[in-house]
């Protein structure tokens, strides 16, 4: 069964993506399926391609390359209702039948809403998106009626949106955009869909309302900075840029982007709590190489901090704290509002000595960035954070700013 957007006419111009399920009976055991499965689907791609590999996401499938064409080729249960579903991929053929049922006369307004979305960058359900997925674009049109809909209802949105076409709801949701799946009361359709994306769509259809224009239809195009470029970025903005970079782990993006977050967080508080306040920090995976790339206010420190100590009536903790320095060589133990401090050396006055040791291995990280690092990481600095792979990455981190603002500053640039 062909499903997504080219089953339900709703595929968007540039889209180079086709999914095929292969619907096994419910009776077959679960390793069964697995295993016949990807037997069958890896037998139809080499029919075609010599490009493919075995991907997971909740049981293992085929992607391929058929010209110039990403295939997936996945297997699932052919089970009567998507209550009965025996893993997360048998909903989506009941997908694939509700909108091609329901979306009469609103494809249209459908290809309007995913190229909206796509020129506002929050496309996408991937965990670097972190937006809206073509299926949830669907849904959305139909609720509202259609593209002009959608906006007027959009721009009153607020955290904790909630619909439910089919009001048959069986569980309550956190996430800032509930929608709940027509064809499966207990799942949140919306649930990849960040508060920055939900805000931001808020924003787009806001200013589309404003002043409609082509421009908010227009992909953006990313304009890759040079390593000179960098450098005077960094010379004008008087910061300091860092870079660790780390093989790649041989995982699908589902995996690691949601660690590469992870790890940026930590990094980012080791920098913070060693004293290096860290402006701003982003991440980006590469088909060979991750960077965590941190933008520091400083990246030296003196060679003392101050160390606080128990409260002085904490009598049991204050004598070993005072007996343990008393015979410093650094100013304390003294006291301050109640508490003994002192001051003692700083272990790493340089981030890029905190950055290049073995601390990194003693933080939250996620579990495959930490097999990276267990086998190499490289610390870059300035302009020699520039790597043509990651040029367009580094250019969108010194240049962010909202979708609406830079459609504005795209058009007032063309008047």
């Amino acid at each position: 069964m062909v499903v997504g957007s080219i089953a339900r006419d709703t595929w968007v111009k540039g889209d180079r993506d086709l999914d095929v399920f292969m619907l096994f009976s419910p009776d077959l055991p679960r390793e069964t399926l697995e295993k016949e499965g990807l037997a069958l689907a890896r037998s139809i791609a080499r029919q075609f391609t010599d490009t493919l590999f075995e991907k997971y996401a909740e049981h293992p499938y085929i992607n391929a390359t058929i010209d110039s064409i990403d295939v997936d080729l996945v297997p699932c249960y052919n089970v009567k209702s998507a209550a009965h579903i025996q893993s997360a991929v048998d909903r989506t053929p009941f997908h694939t039948r509700y909108i091609t049922e329901k979306i009469n006369g609103l494809t249209d307004d459908v290809l309007l809403l995913k190229r909206f979305a796509k020129a506002g960058g929050i496309y996408g359900s991937d965990q670097m998106t972190e937006g809206f997925s073509g299926y949830l674009c669907e849904l959305l049109v139909l609720h509202y009626g259609g593209f002009t809909q959608l906006l007027e209802a959009a721009s009153g949105w607020g955290p904790h949106q909630k619909i439910d076409i089919e009001r048959h709801g069986a569980k309550e949701f956190s996430e800032p955009l509930v929608v709940i799946d027509p064809v499966d009361p207990r799942r949140n359709v919306a649930a990849a869909v960040s508060i920055d994306r939900m805000a931001e769509f808020v924003e787009l259809a806001r200013g589309y309302r404003e002043a409609p224009s082509e421009a908010f239809f227009e992909l953006p195009v990313v304009t890759p900075v040079s390593k000179d470029e960098l450098a005077a970025i960094l010379a004008s903005r008087g910061t300091s840029l860092y870079a660790v970079t780390f093989a790649t782990p041989p995982f699908i993006d589902e995996i690691v982007v949601p660690q590469l977050r992870r790890s940026t967080g930590a990094v980012s508080d080791l920098l913070t709590r060693n004293g290096f306040v860290v402006h701003h920090a982003h991440y980006q995976m590469g088909k060979e190489r991750c960077m965590l790339l941190f933008e520091l206010l400083t990246d030296e420190l003196p060679p003392i901090r101050r160390h606080e100590g128990p409260p002085v009536w904490n009598r049991t903790n204050a004598e070993k704290f005072r007996e343990k320095y008393r015979d410093a060589t650094l100013p304390g133990p003294f006291v301050e509002n109640g508490r003994y401090v002192m001051e003692v050396p700083r272990e790493f006055r340089f981030a890029a000595d905190l950055l290049s040791s073995k601390e990194l291995l003693n933080v939250g990280v996620g579990r495959h960035v930490r097999a990276s690092f267990e086998k190499d990481w490289c610390v870059l600095e300035g302009a020699d954070c520039w790597d043509e792979a990651f040029a367009g990455f580094i250019a969108g981190f010194f240049s962010r700013c909202s979708p609406l603002v830079r459609i504005k500053r795209g058009s007032a640039g063309r008047k």
